[in-house]
C-alpha cells in the first residue's frame, strides 16, 4: 500500500525481498545501495539480530521517475531468512507494494526455498494479500555455483504465476538491477491502474 505525501509531492512504494536465510537477499540491497549515487539514496539502516548472520532488515529510498507530478520513492526492506523470526517477517510485509523472492540455487537449499516460499504465502495472506496478485518476482541466486540446479528445474518447482525470473550472482551484481527493474516497474503499473 503506497503511501502519498501530498505536500512533498511523493509517492512512497515499499518492496520486500524474502527468501530463506543466506540466500543473497542482503547482498542484493546492499550492491544495489553501493552503486545509486550518493544524491539518491537514504541511510541504510540495519538491525541484526544475535543469532543471524544477514541484517534484520536494510532500508533504502531509491527515486525512479514521476507519477502525474509526483516523485516516486522506493524502500527497499529484507526480511530475516530464518523461519525463527516470523513475526518480524510479517511486520515487514505490512503495507508492502512488490515482493521479490531471492531463490538459492544450490541443490541442497530447495527445500529451504520451498519452505520460505509457502511462508512467504501465508503470511502475505494474513496481511490481506494474495501472491497471485501482487507484483512479484523471483530471482535465482548463486547462479555461479557448481551445485546450481538448473534454472528450469528451479522455475519448475517455485514459479507460481508465470512471474519475470531472473538469473543473478548478487555477489557480482549479476541480475541485481534487472530484478530491481521488473519490480519497480510492475509495482509502478499497478500504482497507475489505481490512481
Amino acid at each position: 500500500m503506497s503511501l502519498v505525501n501530498y505536500q512533498a509531492r511523493e509517492i512512497t512504494c515499499k518492496i520486500v525481498y524474502y527468501g530463506p536465510g543466506r540466500s543473497g537477499k542482503t547482498t542484493n540491497l546492499h550492491y544495489v545501495y553501493g552503486q545509486v549515487p550518493e544524491d539518491r539514496k537514504g541511510k541504510m539502516v540495519s538491525l541484526a539480530t544475535q543469532t543471524d548472520r544477514t541484517l534484520f532488515f536494510d532500508f533504502l529510498p531509491l527515486d525512479l521517475g514521476e507519477i502525474r507530478g509526483f516523485r516516486t520513492r522506493f524502500h527497499l526492506y529484507t526480511v530475516p531468512g530464518q523461519v525463527f523470526y516470523d513475526a518480524s517477517r510479517k511486520l515487514i510485509l505490512k503495507g508492502v507494494d512488490g515482493v521479490v523472492f531471492v531463490a538459492d540455487s544450490q541443490a541442497a537449499r530447495m527445500e529451504a526455498n520451498l519452505e520460505s516460499l509457502r511462508n512467504l504465502e501465508l503470511n502475505l495472506k494474513e496481511q490481506g494479500y494474495d501472491l497471485r496478485t501482487i507484483p512479484y518476482v523471483l530471482q535465482l541466486n548463486k547462479r555461479d555455483l557448481p551445485s546450481a540446479l538448473p534454472a528450469e528445474e528451479m522455475k519448475r518447482q517455485l514459479a507460481k504465476k508465470g512471474e519475470p525470473v531472473f538469473e543473478a550472482v548478487a555477489s557480482k551484481g549479476t541480475g541485481v538491477f534487472e530484478t530491481l527493474k521488473a519490480i519497480a516497474k510492475m509495482v509502478l503499473l499497478e500504482l497507475r491502474k489505481g490512481r
